[in-house]
């Protein structure tokens, strides 16, 4: 009698991973899911030996060991030939929870590392793992704080790569890992519209990057889209050729962008951040509708920060600092004149600045 006995991965593993997992944990031959992928034992040999090899790397060795330890509980007892159920095998799978909550990581995370300098740095027996950013005359800005669970996940998809493991280990992203957070922005803009036109829309088209709208004519980007606004104008120099933005107008708009994004953990924010941009009015949560799961005290430093700023500038930094819009965009939108943006943005930085000076100099009173 066959066994019915099913192991399920999440949907954001790779495919090739799948296989491995299904072959050394599950116990099913190489021929076996040659057989249910339709494809030649070659193949699936190739597979299997590529992930063995990228073992060296410790956080796909991690990566696969929750794996296993998760999805594959007591599979050493079961016969080899349970199924194995995964993506690739399963098109019409609707992604779970786990998945959603993976893909927002996965793109908040890369497109930090998208920035010029920026690396992931994983240190041995921790929990979390940084992203840094390099900001010149030798000295690192932290950008993000990444759990080491989608650390693994990031390595083990391929979309970061480690040069040279040690204690403290630097992760840097991949091309893959580019074309990917290019995927995952279209995926979150096509959401939102849905969600926007309450689903009455027709299914909107899959996004396509300039190279591939138009192969003939391949364009070189310089720098990522998803790059922060504020790491474009720190690039830019004045009449005295000393950088627009300096380095502590950068850290500051950098840390209202790192509260923010953590105030947005969770499947739903309750948090309505677009009453900001409407003179005098404030944020605050619907009446009736579920606690909000993201950081409370990241909201309330959010909250904070941008009424001290008040109107006008306010706008601009919620715009420019957390939804990374463009300054053309933000000028059109608040209906001011062209190049104004970066003068009331630096103003508005320089405020949001001196507002965290005087939080730091209230916490050292305490006590």
């Amino acid at each position: 009698m066959e066994n019915s006995t099913a192991f399920t991965v999440p949907a954001w593993v790779p495919e090739g991973a799948q296989r491995y997992l299904a072959h050394t944990e599950a116990g099913r031959s190489i021929r076996d899911l040659a057989r249910s992928a339709g494809c030649h034992a070659s193949t699936i040999l190739r597979q299997i030996r590529r992930i063995e090899m990228r073992r060296d790397d410790p956080l796909v060795d991690k990566a696969l060991q929750s794996l296993a330890e998760t999805h594959f509980p007591g599979a050493g007892n079961e016969t080899a030939s349970g199924p194995f159920f995964g993506v690739g095998d399963d098109p019409h799978r609707i992604p779970n929870a786990e998945d959603e909550a993976f893909e927002r990581e996965a793109l908040r995370v890369l497109r930090r590392l998208c920035e010029t300098g920026a690396v992931l740095a994983v240190a041995e027996d921790m929990e979390k793992a940084v992203v840094v950013r390099d900001s010149g005359e030798g000295s690192t800005t932290r950008t993000a704080v990444v759990d080491c669970k989608t650390a693994q996940a990031l390595a083990l998809k391929d979309w970061i790569v480690c040069d040279n493991p040690g204690r403290v280990s630097r992760y840097r992203i991949t091309q893959t890992g580019r074309t990917a957070l290019s995927q995952l922005i279209a995926d979150a803009e096509n959401r939102a519209r849905t969600q926007t036109e309450y689903g009455m829309a027709e299914a909107p088209a899959k996004f396509k990057t300039r190279n591939q709208a138009d192969e003939k004519r391949p364009r070189r980007i310089r720098y990522c889209a998803a790059e922060s606004p504020l790491i474009a104008l720190s690039r830019r120099r004045d009449r005295d050729g000393k950088p627009f933005l300096d380095e502590s107008l950068v850290r500051a708009g950098e840390r209202l962008r790192e509260d923010f994004e953590l105030a947005q953990i969770g499947p739903r924010v309750t948090q309505n951040w677009d009453r900001f941009l409407t003179a005098g009015g404030c944020a605050g949560f619907e009446g009736d509708a579920p606690v909000a799961r993201g950081s409370s005290e990241a909201r309330d430093r959010v909250a904070l920060a941008l009424s001290d700023l008040g109107p006008g500038l306010s706008d601009v930094a919620l715009r420019c600092c957390c939804y990374l819009e463009g300054l053309e965009l933000a000028e059109k939108r608040m209906g001011w004149s062209a190049r104004s943006g970066k003068i009331v943005l630096r103003i508005a930085l320089q405020r949001l600045k001196r507002h965290y000076e005087k939080q730091a100099e209230c916490d050292r009173l305490i006590g």
